[in-house]
Formats: C-alpha cells, sequence, structure tokens
C-alpha cells in the first residue's frame, strides 16, 4: 500500500530529471494525501506534466466516492481486475516522487517511517489515470501501483509502490507497450538501492505538509520524558 508520500525536490531538479518541460510553478510537498491534486506525467502528454487528483475515479462512475477506495491498485491484478484492465493498456503515467511513508506496527502503536532512494533523487512510482466528466467539469485522476514488498520494505509493511528505474520510465509511457512488457515492469525495485529512517511523528496528521514531515524522528519528543530505567 502507498497513502502517503514526498515531493520536495526544487522544479529545476525535477525538470532536469524527468526532461521535461515545467510550466506552472512547484512548492514543495512533504506530506502528499489521497484527494490533493499533484504532478503526473502521462503516456498522452510525455513532455510536460499534469495536475491530476490522486484517488481513480473511473470515467463511468456515477459519483466521486471511489476515488478514496483507488488510491492504490494492485500490480498482480491490474490487467484483469476492473476497473484498472479497461484504462491501463491505454492510459498510464509516472507519478513524481522523492519519498514515501509507511507505518510499522510496534506493539500497539504505528511508527511512521520515510523510504527514499539511496541517492536522494526523485523518482517515478508507475500509476494509471483516467477522467471523469462530472456534468460540470472534467476531473482527471490517478492510482499508484503496489507490488510486494522487497527485502529492506518488508521489515515495515508487507507491500510497497512499483517504482521505475529511470531507464525503464519511458518504456512504461509509450504507446505500443505489451501486456507482458506491463507485467515485467511491475515489480519491487532493487532493495540496494533504496534507504529509509523513522519519519517525524508529526507526518501522521494528512493536515500537517511541512519540513518536519520528512525529518528524522528525535529520540525524546517535546513535552515527553525518557526514563532510562522502566
Amino acid at each position: 500500500m502507498c497513502g502517503r508520500y514526498s515531493l520536495t525536490a526544487k522544479k529545476e531538479k525535477i525538470a532536469s530529471r524527468f526532461n521535461i518541460k515545467l510550466t506552472a510553478d512547484l512548492k514543495p510537498r512533504y506530506n502528499v494525501a489521497p484527494s490533493q491534486t499533484m504532478p503526473v506525467i502521462t503516456n498522452t502528454n510525455p513532455g510536460e506534466l499534469s495536475f491530476f487528483r490522486w484517488g481513480l475515479i473511473p470515467n463511468w462512475a456515477l459519483d466521486e466516492s471511489s476515488s478514496m477506495n483507488m488510491i492504490n491498485a494492485r500490480g498482480e491484478t491490474v490487467l484483469t481486475r476492473a476497473p484498472f484492465k479497461q484504462i491501463i493498456r491505454k492510459q498510464r503515467c509516472l507519478i513524481l516522487a522523492d519519498g514515501f511513508y509507511e507505518w510499522k506496527k510496534v506493539g500497539k502503536n504505528k511508527e511512521p517511517y520515510r523510504i527514499t532512494l539511496a541517492s536522494d533523487e526523485p523518482f517515478a512510482f508507475a500509476g494509471l489515470w483516467d477522467s471523469w466528466d462530472n456534468g460540470d467539469d472534467v476531473i482527471n485522476t490517478y492510482t499508484i501501483i503496489t507490488t510486494t514488498a522487497n527485502d529492506l520494505v518488508r521489515d515495515i509493511h508487507e507491500r510497497m509502490p512499483v517504482i521505475l528505474p529511470p531507464a525503464l520510465e519511458r518504456e512504461w509511457l509509450k504507446e505500443d507497450i505489451k501486456d507482458k512488457e506491463i507485467q515485467d515492469l511491475l515489480v519491487p525495485y532493487d532493495s540496494s538501492k533504496m534507504s529509509y529512517y523513522k519519519s517525524h511523528k508529526i507526518v501522521n496528521s494528512v493536515n500537517c505538509d511541512t519540513p518536519e514531515c520528512i525529518q528524522v524522528a528525535p529520540k525524546i519528543y517535546p513535552g515527553e520524558t525518557y526514563f532510562l530505567f522502566e
């Protein structure tokens, strides 16, 4: 699963990294949550950023209620399960990020961890997109494809988003991609090229989108007491 991520790199770095034209300003996002609008690169407009809402609304949906249930799509069934099978061959995208969060269960609590590339470079999740007409406006939305966790992420969570190696990002966007090629891309990223750390608990709140979200968790939070002996 992937329910929160970040994109904090400067726009010049993003433009250079993904070889795209930036026509809009980008502000750092430290705690991206479902229903928020974020930059993606679509297969139909691969030369520049598009801004879509996270949480897929199929084009045939009666209302927006499906979006919160479709923030992720399982890579193992994306070619065979509705509504993803209707769009995966025609509507794929790169979802720009530089880290994502997962929560590890520790006793009765869950502790947030931020997972990044070891290089700290921006990267792209494999995604799908669709357009929904509500009668007054067209809403473009996306979902992040997930796969089984690699050896590094498995210590925190059993699943992870599909991160595409840079050399294969344009393969994901090509128009004539075959089903076998799609499936071959939906695999766990090389764990030796990733790292993680315990994140500041402020990230637990979807209302917090500040630099503290990506900070390493302190040993003691303000107002807490540290006991050497229990």
